[in-house]
């Protein structure tokens, strides 16, 4: 017996420049009353998902933080958006299904 066929799985949307991804996020409902460009917990408000700094621990163990700067400190935080904005970036300026 002939085994079905995968799926297929989209490919991925081409990349954007980093700088292409601020206006998108400034076109979102609810941006102009963040501080999501230098604000972690406004950024993912923004995206929909959970802010909290367990969520944010999650998100850093997923995108392997190797520093040393305490979770929720303001290094760490830095990090943690640049992540989060490089992925949204590589993602075609929308958020990648796995941070769904």
């Amino acid at each position: 017996a002939a085994a079905a066929p995968a799926p297929a799985v989209p490919a991925p949307p081409p990349s954007i420049p980093l700088g292409e991804v601020a206006p998108i996020l400034d076109a979102m409902p609810g941006a102009a009353q963040l501080n999501w460009r230098t604000s972690i917990v406004d950024l993912l408000k923004l995206l929909g998902l959970d802010s909290s700094l367990a969520a944010r621990k999650e998100l850093a163990n997923e995108f392997i933080y190797t520093g040393n700067a305490e979770p929720g400190s303001a290094e760490w935080n830095i990090w943690l958006h640049k992540q989060v904005m490089t992925r949204i970036a590589a993602n075609g300026g929308t958020l990648p299904p796995e941070m769904r």
